[in-house]
């Protein structure tokens, strides 16, 4: 009896692929090349968006209320940057347009 049966391992990444459907080696090995070139293309893509989400999240946050990014303190007169943990007295001022301090911190 001929064995025809083939399986493939990608050695850097360790993706196993057999077949054994066709009646040649030939067709296996060719149909098991195919299913091991999607596995690998899947996995870069994968990979690639799972990269992109990663940076996004990074960026955009987690949208969580408790994701504060200014609190404005009327009873003490302050303001506070919370992504760059400074803070500002003076409330009425600034609201009033005096943004300089504010602007200065973010250079």
């Amino acid at each position: 009896k001929v064995e025809t049966a083939v399986r493939i391992v990608h050695k850097p990444t360790g993706i196993v692929v057999a077949s054994r459907e066709e009646r040649t080696q030939h067709a296996n090995r060719e149909k098991a090349m195919d299913v091991l070139r999607a596995k690998l293309f899947e996995a870069q893509r994968e990979q690639a968006v799972g990269s992109v989400d990663q940076i996004r999240k990074e960026q955009v946050g987690t949208a969580d209320r408790s994701e504060k990014i200014r609190t404005y303190n009327f009873p003490d007169d302050r303001i506070t940057d919370h992504r760059i943990g400074k803070k500002w007295s003076n409330l009425e001022k600034i609201l009033e347009g005096d943004f300089d301090k504010i602007a200065d911190a973010f250079k």
